[in-house]
């Protein structure tokens, strides 16, 4: 079936014309994912062994520059190592090929998270006046890279570091990890995908400043609290010591200062804007 679309500019289209716009855009994007996973289904060596099981080893790059830290500073035991105490097994038939599909899936929405971005601003952009898309075009490219920034700091330092110390944590020794692959795969797609979505903390703000849900007297009356929450935050994802923890939360709390400073910003400019227009601020 041919796609309907409303050409004409000063007719306002329909809540159910809104609904067959934001349909075909999630199908697109649903086709970028599927493309981008198939691809990555068929380089399982590279997704899996270069990329999935590397933060097991230990010559992974983190590891490395952790124990010669750790030499420095007289800590040598806790992250120079030959190998992680644990070993990871598939218990069910399916198991690995099912571990397969869903790891491409995930791979497929990391690579294709700029064209769906696309799809969504296409979907949101009509809405916006000239001005207002104008201040907005390095969106994609913005929220791309904070994005991908975010999913290398969760596979290179968050993954790293609850590996090395959930992996050889042990409430006795008569117990020894055996971690199913699922949970194994679980906790990588996670610290990578949940910081790759904290770092778009500044592109959040930008919006909800634009439409007035904050301020940036708010991000600084509540400052305090968002710290609070960091490291509640950090003391969750991370091993319970203070270095690690302080290496997770300084780079969200730099986020939240740069976030202030982007809505102090987009307040200065609505106002240049309304006096320009002559309308009290």
């Amino acid at each position: 079936m041919a796609r309907t679309k409303n050409t004409d500019p000063g007719k306002e289209m329909s809540f159910l014309d809104h609904l067959e716009e934001l349909r075909w855009h999630l199908i697109r994007s649903t086709i970028a994912v599927v493309l981008a996973g198939t691809a990555a289904f068929l380089f399982k060596e590279l997704i899996f062994e270069g990329i999935i099981f590397a933060p097991k080893r230990a010559d992974f790059p983190t590891y490395q520059i952790l124990c010669k830290a750790a030499r420095f500073i007289g800590f040598e035991e806790s992250f120079c190592f030959t190998e992680l105490p644990f070993r990871v097994q598939s218990r069910t038939m399916a198991g690995q090929f099912s571990a397969h599909i869903w790891t491409s899936i995930t791979a497929g929405f990391i690579v294709a998270f700029p064209y769906v971005l696309y799809e969504f601003w296409r979907f949101i952009s009509p809405g916006l006046r000239t001005n207002e898309r104008k201040s907005s075009r390095g969106f994609i490219i913005v929220a791309s890279l904070l994005f991908f920034i975010g999913v290398l700091f969760g596979y290179y330092v968050i993954t790293p570091l609850s590996m090395n110390f959930l992996g050889s944590y042990q409430v006795s020794e008569q117990v020894f990890n055996d971690f199913d692959l699922s949970s194994y795969i679980g906790l990588v797609r996670a610290c990578a995908l949940s910081a790759g979505l904290i770092f778009e903390l500044p592109i959040i703000i930008y919006f909800l400043t634009k439409i007035g849900v904050v301020t940036p007297q708010f991000l600084k009356k509540y400052r305090k609290f968002a710290l609070v929450i960091v490291l509640i935050i950090s003391a969750i994802i991370t091993p319970p010591d203070i270095a690690s923890q302080v290496i997770v939360a300084v780079p969200v709390v730099i986020l939240y200062e740069i976030s202030i400073i982007i809505a102090k910003v987009v307040v200065r400019n609505q106002k240049r804007k309304l006096k320009a227009h002559g309308k009290p601020s």
